[in-house]
């Protein structure tokens, strides 16, 4: 996954994806989609300063399991939030 993030002044942080189709089918990009958005809300939210997010998936995370996925955001979670 490729993450940036920048501050913002609206005093939590926000999250955009972006889920290419890399010749993945409609059912493969949703259900990445809700990975995502499931780890963020569950995880990463209310860890985090008030920052906007945005995840774009690469190729391989397609062919990630969830538990890789919230290893990998809870990692760069701990990086960005010392």
């Amino acid at each position: 996954m490729d993450i940036h993030w920048a501050a913002n002044e609206s005093g939590h942080p926000r999250l955009g994806l972006v889920t290419p189709k890399f010749r993945q089918t409609a059912v493969a990009r949703n259900r990445v989609r809700r990975w995502l958005k499931d780890l963020w809300r569950r995880e990463l939210q209310l860890r985090l300063p008030a920052l906007d997010v945005v995840i774009r998936a690469r190729p391989e995370v397609y062919a990630a399991t969830y538990g890789s996925l919230r290893d990998e955001l809870l990692a760069w979670c701990d990086e960005v939030a010392s």
